[in-house]
């Protein structure tokens, strides 16, 4: 088989390249992205490398372009991105680079650092001007021009002298000398602003502090403040205090300190307030030009940044992934010539040689690297070629394990089998259309909805599923036709093959009508596709039917299901050459599988051939056995109970015959499964005609090293204990016998969700949406309109998304567990080729969700 059914053929190569040509000849191979380095210095420490100051360097200019990036989003400025990704820069491009960045940063630094220093100037001009202005109002009360209030208060913090002057004119804010008899009055108050929400604890502590010898006025600044350091909006309010002597004035300054209060100079005289006012209003537009020029500036800056910071993105990461892959090789002793090591697919080594002999050219060298091939017993990485189809159907087998290498894929057949078990749980003909325009919807948009890398991992995992999405809605399409169930209604296209004719009292008078197939009504022939219409009208006998024609169904699909997988393990035999696994455990894992699940669901087949509602005699749906106990009484090797006459216990002649032989044989196979292959090894390993068997493997002969194959698991040095092979041997052997009942058991929940969904539709149109159809007149058009509203939101969130979810983690329970393990290890380790695409691609998506 091809490598779609199987992971690649790879193969160990050394590869020895020039040091003057390894930069180049790497960053070639990063392009293809089909070789995976391993690492020949594992215990040597990150920092003691040979290319450890180039990452570093990288490090750098990676720091540099995302303080770019946070500038350029804090403008919200966009960032052009042409979707394609430039090569990476040769060494020598690298001090460029770095002068460029060295540049940009330092411009956009000094631009910030003198944007900052005047925006505080500014910040501290316009509080100064918010001062002149609301203390204005503060000296005019103190002249005594608008009230007595404040002047009387004022009063209080005066000296008896000036008090005792006060009938010569308005109080004096100052206090005397007396020391050197002069009546000179120094200022005793102090003007500032400080935070809105500090005002409260900042009046409390002035209060407490200065026990009551403060007067402290305050008022609001009506508008924004901008913080220069953090450009947040601030609130403040400009505040005033008055006191009287320096032990106060020392007192009063400590504390607005602490509170982070700017204090501001303000004259005490309104003539010198009016000039220092207009002086302070023209610096304040002088500053607004300079600010004003200063961002035009850096958004200049930043304008001609944005066009390249992709592209310098890209550039840097490659070339650190360059010297971070080339940090894995060896040096030879010569010191000329770096030695790797790699994985590499069989079928893309010309490509490889023809990337290494560009990688050559481009550098200039002379030496052509040489790609040895190594002959090794390691287990090679697991490597599926996907692409945009079969990627996201690979992601959910490896979200369960990697598989095996070399062992059978089982993503080409989930293609087929994941949508159609979904399907039989989810049949609506309405519901799988919405599922299949929106998955549908999304494949034609890919390209732009992949170019929008959002960050939701919900929707992420949406689009990446968008082909699941549509091939499950198409088959739940089809699956609804098969129900004949489009919302809990039918669609009659052929006409019904039911011929009845009830009238209006009769309909009326019986909310549940019956159907009997046994009655004239029935014309005898099945509808040409699907199911009758008239099942979704019949009574009470509409859930016995359809409940034991999807149960059945369910059984049936499910054996099948499981036979595959154990025939997929045949080629798993096959393929390795395991002679003992193919003969002690392929063949009665199958007999048993046959000869005891398998033909029950031939009795099913039989059972409806031979039965019917219009026959008579042994073969009316009355003599018709149950296929339940017909089972039970086998496996039990029960005597089934006498039936009346006509009827007959056994379907067809010779049948308890058969089920004996069936019943034995199936029960031959167990021990046969248990004992025979470590057995055959106990005894091969006294005869020594084979090598000693691997550990954690219990084949007898594993895939050797002939036309260029590694062998899968085989280990020459360990051999594994025969207690512990007994040992794995029990465990498989009980887990598929008694596997075989609760997997099969575990197919009806293909009949149990089905009939959920089928059940929350009907309940959804007969409480929801028929209430708004009862309604007439315009009055019943605005209720219908609001009610469907109501039904078709519960129909997407409930029937859509949550019925839906659950049938998806049912199917890839049915997928893992039942099918799966029939044949699949996947014991595997995913093949991670260096390649500049996903080292990009990871990288934008970790820095952008470290931006959020």
């Amino acid at each position: 088989m091809g490598s779609l059914f199987r992971s690649e053929e790879m193969a160990l190569y050394q590869l020895f390249l020039q040091s003057e040509a390894a930069y180049a000849c790497v960053s070639e191979l990063g392009e293809l992205g089909l070789v995976q380095f391993r690492d020949l210095n594992p215990d040597v420490n990150a920092f003691q490398r040979k290319f450890v100051n180039e990452v570093r360097r990288c490090d750098e200019m990676e720091r540099k372009l995302r303080y770019l990036e946070k500038e350029i989003k804090k403008d919200n400025i966009p960032m052009q991105d042409t979707g394609e990704s430039p090569e990476a820069p040769q060494p020598r491009e690298m001090i460029d680079l770095e002068a460029t960045f060295e540049k940009l940063e330092n411009e956009l630094r000094e631009v910030n650092q003198n944007a900052e220093a005047l925006k505080r100037n500014y910040l501290e001009l316009t509080e100064l001007k918010h001062i002149l202005r609301k203390t204005q109002v503060f000296f005019d009360e103190q002249d005594g021009r608008l009230t007595t209030t404040t002047e009387s208060m004022t009063r209080a913090l005066v000296t008896d002298e000036v008090r005792t002057a006060h009938y010569l004119g308005p109080v004096q804010l100052g206090f005397m000398d007396k020391l050197n008899d002069r009546e000179e009055y120094f200022p005793c108050f102090v003007a500032g602003v400080i935070l809105r929400e500090k005002l409260p604890a900042f009046e409390r502590m002035l209060w407490r502090a200065c026990r009551g010898n403060v007067f402290l006025r305050q008022a609001m600044i009506e508008s924004h403040l901008e913080d220069p350091s953090s450009g947040d909006q601030v609130h403040k309010s400009v505040f005033i205090i008055f006191f009287q002597g320096d032990q106060l004035k020392i007192r009063v300054k400590k504390i607005c300190e602490g509170f982070r209060a700017t204090l501001y100079p303000c004259p005490e005289a309104p003539t010198d307030r009016r000039e220092m006012a207009m002086g302070v209003m023209t610096r304040i537009e002088d500053l607004n030009t300079v600010l004003g020029q200063t961002e035009d500036h850096r958004r200049r800056v930043l304008v001609a940044a944005a066009k390249n910071l992709k592209n310098w993105f890209v550039k840097v990461r490659k070339i650190k992934a360059i010297y971070h892959t080339l940090n894995l090789f060896n040096l030879d002793v010569t010191q000329k010539c770096l030695i790797a090591e790699c994985w590499v697919p069989a079928l893309d080594i010309e490509t490889i040689h023809l990337a290494l002999r560009r990688g050559t050219e481009r550098s200039g060298s002379s030496v052509p690297p040489i790609l040895n091939r190594m002959q090794t017993y390691e287990n090679p990485p697991t490597y599926n070629r996907t692409n945009k189809f079969t990627k996201a159907f690979q992601a959910l087998i490896d979200a369960y394990g990697v598989a095996t290498y070399r062992e059978m894929n089982p993503a080409p057949y989930t293609i087929i089998t994941f949508p159609f078990l979904f399907a039989v749980m989810f049949g609506d003909l309405g519901h799988g259309a919405v599922m299949a325009l929106f998955g549908l919807w999304m494949i034609r948009k890919e390209k732009g909805l992949a170019a929008q890398k959002t960050d939701s991992e919900i929707w992420n995992i949406f689009f990446g599923g968008r082909y699941i999405i549509f091939l499950m809605g198409v088959f739940s399409m089809y699956t609804g036709l098969i129900y004949n169930d489009i919302f809990s209604k039918s669609l009659n296209i052929f006409g019904s093959h039911w011929q009845i004719s009830y009238n209006k009292s009769t309909v009326i008078s019986n909310k549940f009508l019956q159907l009997n197939p046994e009655t004239a009504d029935y014309t005898d022939t099945p509808y040409p596709f699907g199911m009758d219409p008239i099942w979704q009208v019949a009574g009470a006998n509409k859930i016995i039917f359809q409940n034991a024609y999807k149960m059945k169904i369910s059984i049936i699909l499910g054996v099948i299901h499981m036979i595959f997988g154990v025939i997929m393990s045949y080629y798993n035999h096959t393929y390795f050459k395991n002679r003992l696994s193919l003969i002690y455990e392929f063949i009665p894992q199958m007999v048993f599988l046959l000869f005891l699940f398998f033909y029950m669901v031939l009795l099913m087949f039989i059972k409806w051939n031979r039965y019917s509602a219009k026959n008579y005699g042994r073969y009316s749906a009355s003599c018709a056995p149950s296929i339940l106990i017909t089972f039970i009484d086998m496996v039990l090797f029960n005597t089934p109970k006498p039936v009346p006459e006509p009827c007959e216990v056994y379907m067809f002649g010779g049948q308890h015959f058969f089920q004996t032989i069936f019943v034995l044989v199936a029960l031959a196979c167990i021990p046969v499964m248990l004992l025979a292959k470590p057995l055959n090894i106990m005894k091969q390993r006294r005869q020594g005609n084979v090598q000693p068997i691997a550990a954690g493997s219990t084949s007898d002969v594993e895939v050797g090293m002939s036309n260029g194959q590694i062998s899968q698991g085989v280990d020459h040095h360990e051999e594994e204990e025969l207690s512990e092979i007994f040992i794995h041997q029990g465990i498989h052997t009980i887990e598929y016998v008694l596997g075989s009942v609760s997997h099969t058991a575990s197919y009806l929940r293909l009949w149990a969700l089905s009939l959920a969904h089928a059940q929350l539709a009907e309940v959804l149109w007969n409480m929801v949406l028929s209430n708004g159809l009862k309604k007439e007149n315009w009055f019943g058009g605005i209720i219908l309109t609001v009610v469907f509203a109501a039904w078709a939101v519960l129909t997407i969130g409930i029937l859509v998304l949550m019925e839906g979810l659950s049938a998806f983690l049912h199917t890839l329970r049915l997928h893992w567990v039942e099918f799966q393990s029939k044949f699949y290890q996947g014991k595997g380790y995913a093949f991670q080729p260096f390649s500049f695409e996903s080292i990009v691609e990871n990288s934008s998506s970790s820095s952008q969700t470290e931006g959020e």
